[in-house]
């Protein structure tokens, strides 16, 4: 499946719109909390750690986009866009959204 952030794909016409669709991740316990309290480590660097957590939690995102996506019968997405956002406060949850429009293209 084609997924983009790019209104259209080069090559492909759009014959049908499905609608929005969203992948939605939420990440483990205590780690908004953690990285705040690592942040003294890594001022002036890079957070290895972090970087891979919000990565893998970007592309599980993707893949939901993409199985809802495949449930309303489209075979393309265009114009994604992510959100990241921290939840539940003290416990440290942290979301990442993909949403986007699904197509049918040929």
């Amino acid at each position: 499946m084609i997924i983009t952030t790019t209104p259209s794909i080069d090559g492909k016409k759009i014959i049908e719109y499905k609608g929005l669709v969203f992948g939605e991740v939420v990440s483990g316990a205590n780690f908004i909390r953690d990285f705040f309290a690592s942040i003294t480590d890594v001022i002036g660097g890079r957070s290895g750690a972090y970087e891979s957590k919000l990565n893998s939690s970007r592309k599980e995102a993707l893949k939901e986009l993409e199985i809802e996506a495949k449930k309303v019968g489209a075979n393309a997405v265009v114009g994604v866009s992510f959100e990241y956002q921290s939840m539940g406060g003290d416990k440290g949850m942290f979301i990442v959204v993909a949403t986007g429009t699904a197509v049918v293209v040929s």
